[in-house]
């Protein structure tokens, strides 16, 4: 009788996807069982712990990889390397941050129930598939399962028909960069006859293709599939409406997962299988990261929509970690690693403040106005996140910004000297709009009393409510339980002093982006050496 050979399985390194689909299959079964509907702080509450216990795996894993090297497993389709350690850590604390970032939002619209973190604990075990895949169809799949629960997400808040749009817009333009990315797989394939990253690099090492051309046209649509997802000019076209349509805490969370998730993949395939080829794919990442940092920068300078500005603005973030992969060296990935690490907690970070202000409704620069009168720290917070995405000295993101220029001008000729320059002349271009909020934040409020300003802000922007004032205060009746209640405890709106409310939940989760901002910029040695040791034992 044949047997079947199984492949070895070694389940620490598959833990984290194990952890998130257990934690997601778990709060579906719970949620049909329990009668009525499961609180949404109790999803909350399960998808922080899940997050918590990939941390305590990628501790475990790294201590492994510390004495026995990087490894594959499962048929080698499956890698464990410090590179794969750190983005699965950045991956599982953007998750985490989230999930707080999204309680608050969930209470103040009134959505009970456990479906939202279902969905962003199964894009992110998606997104950890694609940090570890060592096969370009293991990258498909983690790319699909990322993505779906996204097409979801975007689409949450059923009572906005932006959100629908969004998610519309959102899911055919992603429906055809799969479809493209998949094409580029075929292509390869064809071409090496190996979909493995490291029987390719093998394969390409040890012969000289008679044709490139095959080769050449799947890299480049493998990079096109990529640049769809990471939001690269030209593929760009989806995001800013996808970014001002979705709901806010989601924005976050798409940012930073999709951004991690997907560089961690296209860093793999380019510097691990496709690394004997850089004459064919470094023009094509020139020509993005070019564009990227030049078209971002420059379009967020004329948004008035909040959202929309951070739309852009991750645009140009794309552009200086593509700059990182363009350098094709140790010190360019490990470059890459420390940016999307940083880059998660600002972003995160960002769209927690913006979820609180734009409460009522309201996402123009004009909300901003007077915010540090209402809350002094929230706006604090959001001038740290905003200068550090700036570049500004003595915060992460200036090393960040400074550790992608290095690797690209660095023995690299005049390619490199010009990607430099862009790069600068982007952080210059982004300052202006960056400061453009800060300095609105600690404008003087223009004069309106807070209940006159919540009750034009509701009429304008929430046409399914109906107002009435009632001494001081606001009441809303809301249409989907007919009853008057307090716009404060429905909409989290500003209380009659004038404040803005944080929920403590959000507030955490401010605090937790801002303090390693601060702390790591000064004191930049731990992360720095992290990401370079994590460099060090990425597998080849």
């Amino acid at each position: 009788m044949n047997t079947v050979a199984m492949p070895s399985v070694h389940y620490l390194v598959i833990l984290p996807e194990i952890i998130l689909t257990v934690a997601a299959v778990g709060l579906l079964i719970a949620s049909s069982l329990v009668p009525g509907r499961l609180r949404s702080s109790v999803g909350t509450g399960v998808t922080v712990i899940a997050s918590a216990c990939v941390v305590v795996d990628c501790v475990f894993q790294w201590v492994d990889i510390s004495r026995h090297g990087p490894s594959t497993t499962m048929a080698h389709v499956i890698i464990e390397d410090g590179f794969s350690v750190v983005a699965i850590s950045v991956l599982a604390v953007s998750l985490g941050l989230s999930a707080l970032v999204a309680d608050g939002w969930l209470c103040r619209e009134r959505i009970e129930g456990v479906e939202l973190h279902v969905l962003v604990l199964a894009s992110a075990a998606g997104a950890i598939m694609m940090a570890q895949a060592n096969d370009l169809v293991v990258i498909f799949l983690g790319l699909e399962i990322m993505s779906i629960g996204l097409y979801v997400l975007a689409a949450f808040d059923r009572r906005s028909a932006r959100s629908g749009e969004a998610a519309m817009k959102y899911f055919l333009l992603g429906g055809f960069s799969s479809a493209i990315f998949v094409y580029g797989i075929a292509l390869v394939y064809g071409a090496t006859g190996t979909t493995q990253l490291g029987q390719l690099a093998g394969f390409l090492s040890a012969n000289v293709l008679r044709s490139q051309g095959l080769l050449l046209a799947g890299t480049a649509l493998l990079l096109v599939g990529f640049a769809f997802k990471v939001a690269a000019v030209p593929f760009h076209v989806w995001s800013p409406d996808v970014y001002e349509g979705s709901p806010t805490p989601i924005v976050g969370f798409m940012a930073a997962i999709v951004k991690v998730g997907a560089f961690a993949a296209v860093l793999r395939v380019l510097a691990s299988g496709l690394f004997t080829q850089q004459d064919g794919w470094r023009p094509m990442v020139f020509a993005l990261a070019a564009l990227s940092m030049l078209v971002g920068a420059g379009m967020a300078t004329v948004q008035r929509n909040v959202k929309r500005m951070l739309a852009y603005s991750s645009i140009s973030h794309a552009g200086f970690v593509l700059l990182a992969l363009w350098a094709a060296s140790p010190r360019g990935t490990a470059a890459a690693l420390y940016y999307l690490a940083t880059y998660a907690l600002l972003v995160v970070g960002s769209f927690a403040v913006v979820t609180v202000v734009s409460a009522d409704g309201h996402e123009d620069l004009t909300s901003y106005r007077g915010l540090a009168r209402r809350r002094p720290l929230l706006a604090c917070s959001f001038t740290v996140l905003l200068v550090a995405q700036a570049g500004v000295p003595f915060t992460t993101g200036f090393l960040a910004k400074l550790g992608v220029i290095e690797s690209a001008v660095e023995h690299l000729g005049w390619p490199g000297v010009a990607l430099g320059v862009i790069a600068m002349v982007a952080t210059a271009v982004s300052g202006y709009f960056y400061l453009r909020v800060v300095v609105l934040t600690y404008a003087a409020p223009l004069d309106a009393s807070p209940a006159a300003a919540t009750a034009s802000t509701l009429a304008t922007s929430r046409p399914r409510a109906r107002l009435a004032a009632l001494g001081s205060g606001i009441l809303v009746e809301d249409t989907r339980d007919g009853e008057l209640v307090d716009h404060a405890e429905v909409y989290g709106a500003a209380p009659a002093n004038g404040e803005t409310a944080v929920p403590l939940a959000t507030a955490v989760a401010i605090a937790v982006c801002v303090v390693p901002t601060v702390v790591l910029g000064v004191w930049a040695g731990p992360l720095v050496e992290l990401t370079t040791r994590a460099t060090m034992l990425f597998h080849p």
